[in-house]
């Protein structure tokens, strides 16, 4: 789980992915108490995994993806 550990807070390191999905948004490298605090307060994710199955996550990297594809024409 080494390659993980540039992702997560320190105190998540050891988890499993499982347990990671589960874990609080604010686990992941970056994300502070207050944004986690946002994103429950504007969308109700509470979870990493909440946060990947979005709506706006999903409809965002398909909107992005279909964009990379255009540029290849």
């Amino acid at each position: 789980m080494a390659d993980i550990a540039k992702h997560v807070d320190k105190a998540y390191e050891d988890k499993s992915f499982d347990e990671l999905a589960d874990a609080p948004v604010d686990a992941l490298e970056g994300l502070s108490k207050g944004d986690a605090e946002a994103l429950q307060k504007a969308f109700n994710i509470k979870t990493i995994r909440q946060l990947a199955e979005s709506k706006f996550v999903l409809r965002a990297q398909a909107i992005t993806g279909l964009a990379h594809a255009e540029k290849k024409k």
